[in-house]
């Protein structure tokens, strides 16, 4: 109801008790707070206003995440890394406290020493005294564990920067580690560019630096050195920069056995230019440079088993010596239908290698792999058949699958889901300390020997 002011305008006017509605608590027959004008939930609400501990924190990593993104690319790939490795050392440092005596030194050893364990003490003995002359054998001339099974260009890196720093190998090799990690997540960052968005290359390698073994990218092991220089050369392969790829695949080549998949990867690429060349043609000289990269390729990949007959004078001292760890002859194939049986039985066996070969064909063929260019795929596709021709599945294999980062990015395709995203990183994390914990930290099985990470 309203009444006339002296101006005319209308003034608001008390209802009758009457036509007032009064709204009860249910089953009390007292008003709410308020006489019935202000809701229920309305206290809730006001409880819900007041922000909680996970809102904070939700809030406080967008804005650390805005000011990330706010960065130089090169600036955020460093955060991002160094990240992931103080979670790697954290887990390093939380699985040493329960170290027992191992071969390599007493119970409970710190950081240092406790990634200076494993190969690390094969690559410190080249780091002290180089390689043997002659290769060691026992009565029946089969030949024993010895430092040819390593490539040199890492222990010889960290012997020269011992030279000009002054510092000793148990700081120096795990910090030249760190920083060919680091230097290989930011050229894995520009060679994912080149496929995806600023994002999803983003993302790619947060799942490269977080990936299950990518603790071996801070301990005194050549795979973070060799990971940067193989994703130079892919990178520069797929710019077709032929001849600035060649020092760097021999520098490759002899970090670790990754020269026989590069070659062939050299090879279909130059044929499947010039397959395309009426469509995508290719000048003379180009492909004349094509050439010398796939010539010092196959060159590259054969120099250390040459360099190790040519320094101990057996032919074969390279490849004895790379069996003497699986104690047998190199045969092609046939150790994973071997190990296929000892895990599976005779007849699932025989068929989980054929099975692993169909899974990994459809996933190579998938939609999202798809997407990281040709050069990529025959990349994943050369080294997965080089690690099924010549290796022995064991638990280093995990280990040996680093060279499959390309397959990083192919992760981040499948979805744009955030929750996807984050998802993946948490299981990656946890399976680091699996690995950390169940493989890097020694301890002796019941019948003798050790599962090796």
């Amino acid at each position: 109801m309203t009444a006339q002011g002296t101006a005319g305008t209308p003034v608001p006017v008390a209802a009758p008790a009457a036509a007032r509605r009064t709204v009860t608590a249910p089953g009390t027959g007292t008003p709410p707070v308020g006489d019935g004008l202000q809701p229920p939930d309305a206290a809730s609400r006001e409880r819900s206003a007041v922000p909680t501990i996970n809102d904070t924190l939700w809030q406080q990593a967008q804005r650390l995440g805005a000011a990330v993104r706010r960065r130089p690319w090169w600036l955020q790939i460093t955060l991002i890394y160094l990240a992931a490795r103080f979670v790697s050392y954290c887990i390093f440092e939380a699985v040493s406290l329960h170290q027992g005596a191992s071969p390599w030194g007493p119970a409970h050893p710190d950081y240092l020493h406790f990634v200076g364990i494993w190969d690390s003490t094969w690559y410190k003995g080249i780091f002290d005294n180089g390689y043997p002359q002659t290769i060691p054998r026992d009565a029946a001339g089969v030949a024993q564990q010895n430092p040819w099974a390593f490539f040199p260009l890492y222990p010889l890196l960290v012997r020269g920067l011992s030279a000009v720093t002054g510092l000793g190998w148990l700081v120096l090799a795990p910090t030249v580690s760190l920083l060919a990690g680091l230097g290989a997540a930011l050229v894995i960052y520009r060679l994912f560019r080149r496929f995806a968005s600023v994002a999803t290359a983003m993302w790619g390698v947060v799942f490269f630096v977080t990936f299950p073994i990518s603790p071996v990218l801070q301990v005194p092991y050549a795979e973070a050195l060799s990971t940067l220089l193989l994703a130079s050369a892919l990178y520069l392969l797929v710019r077709q920069r032929y001849l600035w790829a060649v020092p760097v695949v021999l520098l490759m080549c002899l970090s670790r056995p990754a020269g026989v998949p590069f070659a062939a990867v050299v090879l279909v690429h130059l044929l499947l230019r010039l397959f395309r060349r009426k469509t995508e043609p290719v000048r003379r000289p180009e492909l004349l440079r094509g050439m010398v990269l796939l010539l010092v390729s196959v060159l590259s990949a054969v120099a250390w088993p040459l360099i190790a007959w040519a320094a101990t004078g057996e032919m074969k001292a390279y490849t004895d010596t790379e069996t003497a760890w699986r104690g047998s002859s190199l045969v092609l194939i046939a150790p994973w239908f071997d190990t296929g049986r000892q895990l599976f039985g005779p007849v699932l066996g025989l068929v989980a290698p054929v099975i692993l070969v169909l899974l990994f064909a459809l996933f190579i063929n998938s939609r999202a792999v798809r997407t990281i260019g040709t050069d990529l795929q025959l990349w994943c596709v050369a080294y997965f058949g080089y690690i099924i021709a010549v290796l022995q599945p064991q638990t280093s294999t995990f280990r040996m699958l680093l060279p499959l980062f390309p397959l990083a990015l192919a992760a981040a395709v499948v979805s744009r889901s955030r929750a996807y995203r984050v998802t993946v990183v948490a299981l990656f994390i946890l399976l680091q300390i699996v690995w950390v914990t169940w493989l890097w930290a020694w301890a002796q099985l019941p019948g003798g020997g050790d599962y090796p990470p």
